[in-house]
């Protein structure tokens, strides 16, 4: 969603699940965005995080960078947002913690739509979509404008090596904390990715399922690609849940 899916090449880490990191163009990342194949695949990955649990992972995650509250308004930039749905949720249930949020939804593809952008404005929220490719807002020269989070829900899997630093290096030059929920690569979640059919996916979701848990992280793998200066920033890397790998990352005396 929002990604340049970069040709299949294997990862020199295997991890603690003995899973070799794999990256495989993922179907959704190359459909129209009114393809019905592709509305009904984000349809499936609301229900697929529900399962996860990824609003409270996300919520659990932010807090680790934000607090748990804020005196004062917060820009936050979710990069590779799809539909803009799963963070919709955060600010229906955490927006008195987080209070006037303003949002930018960044994709490649004008998936959020009108009904979400005012869905956000009645939970308190003002949310802006953004059409554009991430690799192209990490390169901007013109880094003036800044946000106090950075958001990446199942997203950093679609990049590695130098693409994924690039990314990371944008958050670094423009940002105060990234908060990224990945894919686990176990062979736990490997065997549980062909099973979403029991969620009602259809063939693109349970093909990409699959592949993203092939593209996912384990142990300090995300850590080691941040570029931000040693002792600069707090990194905090871990689990959480069954099926979920996290980033939290913030700057050393920033406000929160």
């Amino acid at each position: 969603m929002g990604a340049r899916t970069p040709s299949p090449r294997p990862s020199p880490a295997s991890g603690r699940g003995g899973l070799q990191r794999v990256l495989e163009p993922e179907t959704l990342d190359h459909l129209a965005a009114d393809d019905p194949a592709a509305q009904r695949s984000r349809r499936d990955l609301r229900r697929v995080n529900a399962f996860m649990g990824a609003r409270g992972i996300l919520e659990r995650a932010l807090a680790r960078v934000l607090g748990h509250g804020a005196d004062r308004p917060l820009r936050v930039l979710e990069i590779g947002c799809g539909d803009g749905r799963l963070m919709l949720g955060v600010a229906q249930h955490r927006g008195d913690r987080w209070p006037s949020v303003k949002l930018d939804l960044l994709d490649r593809q004008p998936i959020v739509d009108a009904a979400t952008v005012a869905a956000y404005a009645a939970a308190g929220w003002q949310a802006r979509p953004v059409v554009a490719d991430v690799l192209d807002w990490a390169a901007a020269e013109d880094a003036a404008e800044r946000w106090d989070v950075v958001v990446a829900n199942l997203f950093l899997h679609h990049f590695q090596g130098e693409s994924l630093r690039r990314v990371l290096g944008g958050c670094v030059a423009r940002a105060d904390a990234l908060v990224a929920c990945e894919p686990r690569r176990s062979r736990f979640a490997f065997a549980a990715s062909h099973l979403i059919f029991f969620l009602g996916a259809n063939a693109v979701t349970r093909r990409d399922g699959v592949l993203s848990v092939r593209a996912g992280f384990v142990g300090r793998e995300l850590s080691d690609a941040w570029p931000g200066a040693a002792g600069g920033w707090r990194v905090d890397e871990y689990d959480d849940g069954l099926f979920t790998h996290c980033l939290c990352v913030s700057r050393v005396g920033a406000a929160s």
